[in-house]
């Protein structure tokens, strides 16, 4: 007698996840026909939680809100940033003209070319600037990649200390391992998980209690550490934390002292100058949702100032016009 072979088991088992709640509908003509779940918690000025949805203890990976801890790392390591360069070194860059020159002076600066950047070749993240960027005759480049200037700092501190430049991306590498550190030191809780982000940096995992905290962190820190460095410098110079036309920017530039870094996978987060905070993130990785949950969640933090309302418009269009919109839910 013969059986069928079994199935061969998965290599990995997700537990089920709760049900997440609400963050923000999809509305389109007076009809809801869909929602984005996810998690969310907004500290108060003494630290404490003020307000949670979802589950916001939940390891997740911040994906890009960690830019600043590594960008600290960086400091702690020996590389001389300040200004516009460490700004950069913290961003998630938009690639317009300014950004890209910038990049290739910090690289030139420490002996380095774009060749040095192991950053995956891909399009200016802003689409205005990709559309320019193909017109224009170009083709995908590492150092148009939104975190080339993450990754020339890494390069030069690299060189600063005499450190292997070709694996500055492995996780044993000393810099991940002092990123890991200061991430844990930041955020108050030990790294759940280590992946690879997109750009092929690892990629440290906590909840959002922790990015919250470590926000938090980067605006109250004693002047001349390394992470209120590093959030001086990304709030005096939020278009080269972003772009000229993103909500990051926005929001740094008119909210005064304000620490705001969006991340892959609908993942945001953001400090006050008086240690109030919040971070969330959408659970499917929707990034349309961010905007009005975003602006949903600084209002519960008191702030309405006219860039919320310009943060938080999410139009659906139907035939060309707006017909609706995506709104938040709570």
């Amino acid at each position: 007698m013969t059986s069928s072979a079994a199935p061969a088991a998965p290599s990995a088992i997700s537990p089920a996840a709760p049900e997440l709640p609400v963050l923000a509908e999809v509305v389109r003509s007076g009809f809801v026909e869909g929602h984005h779940r996810g998690s969310l918690v907004v500290l108060a000025a003494d630290g404490s939680v003020e307000r949670s949805l979802g589950d916001p203890a939940a390891p997740v990976f911040p994906r890009s809100s960690n830019k600043p801890m590594q960008a600290a790392a960086v400091l702690r390591a020996g590389l001389d940033l300040s200004g516009e360069r460490l700004a950069l070194a913290a961003a998630s860059h938009s690639g317009e003209d300014f950004h890209l020159a910038l990049v290739r002076t910090m690289l030139a600066e420490h002996g380095l070319t774009p060749g040095d950047l192991q950053t995956p070749p891909d399009l200016p993240l802003d689409p205005a600037e990709a559309e320019a960027y193909l017109a224009a005759g170009h083709v995908r480049e590492r150092i148009t990649m939104n975190c080339s200037g993450k990754h020339a700092a890494m390069l030069a501190v690299c060189v600063v200390n005499g450190w292997d430049r070709e694996s500055y991306l492995d996780p044993a590498h000393p810099l991940q391992q002092l990123v890991h550190q200061v991430v844990e030191e930041a955020a108050g809780e030990q790294v759940a998980a280590v992946g690879t982000d997109g750009c092929g940096a690892p990629l440290m995992a906590i909840g959002l209690v922790g990015l919250a905290r470590a926000f938090r962190t980067f605006v109250l820190a004693e002047p001349g550490t390394a992470e209120r460095r590093v959030g001086d410098a990304m709030r005096a110079h939020p278009e080269y934390v972003a772009g000229t036309r993103r909500p990051d920017t926005w929001l740094m530039r008119e909210v005064p002292g304000t620490l705001s870094k969006m991340g892959a996978e609908a993942v945001q987060a953001v400090a006050l100058a008086d240690g109030r905070a919040l971070a969330f993130k959408i659970d499917d990785g929707a990034g349309r949702a961010l905007g009005p949950v975003l602006a949903r969640a600084l209002r519960l933090l008191g702030i309405d100032a006219p860039v919320v309302a310009r943060i938080g418009h999410a139009p659906l269009l139907g035939g060309g016009g707006e017909v609706g919109e995506i709104r938040a839910a709570f």
